[in-house]
């Protein structure tokens, strides 16, 4: 997430107008902040499997139109792309929430056991397992929920999450070793 300092300032500066207001402030702002997008969406899909019907920059659009409707003030690019992390996750969980209608009726043909989309929808399962818990986690402990969703869903790096919560290095560390455990016993619960 890091670029040239012009680069973050030009992005921080159409963020705080896109939050007062102008429209066209996020119709600037996308260009400057695709690739990065990208990178959030290829990790948000690398636990998909490869030829997922929804493709990394079907992702990015996706979240795209959904952070148009978003009325806010942003505190700086860091927190942009923390909100389109979260953005993507939901992207993700509400497509395999409809693939997952699908397969227990939804006017589709059933499908065979031998049919091979039934291990990518076990992983659906698996992703909503995932949302499922962080959902509960955040309930418990909002931060470490955001720490969690940050680096599995973002892809950032220990370092760029500690820097967007605040946190230190140590912090986040401690925080997802404790979130995973959290989420490993939820998972298995479920």
């Amino acid at each position: 997430m890091e670029g040239p300092p012009e680069a973050a300032a030009a992005v921080t500066e159409l963020l705080v107008a896109w939050g007062d207001g102008d429209r066209t402030a996020f119709d600037q702002l996308v260009p400057i902040v695709y690739a990065e997008l990208k990178r959030l969406a290829h990790a948000s899909m690398r636990a998909e499997r490869a030829d997922h019907v929804l493709q990394t920059t079907a992702l990015v659009h996706e979240a795209y139109f959904r952070l148009v409707g978003l009325e806010r003030d942003w505190a700086g690019r860091r927190q942009f792309f923390a909100v389109a992390a979260q953005v993507m996750r939901q992207v993700l969980v509400d497509f395999a929430r409809r693939r997952d209608a699908d397969k227990r009726g939804g006017g589709q043909a059933p499908l065979s056991l031998e049919d091979p989309l039934v291990p990518a929808l076990e992983r659906s399962a698996d992703l909503l397992r995932l949302d499922d818990a962080l959902s509960d986690l955040a309930k418990v402990d909002a931060r470490k929920a955001q720490v969690v969703e940050l680096r599995f869903f973002g892809g950032l790096t220990i370092e760029e999450t500690a820097e967007v919560m605040g946190l230190s290095h140590a912090t986040v560390e401690r925080d997802l070793k404790l979130a995973r455990a959290y989420l490993e016993r939820e998972i298995r619960r479920s």
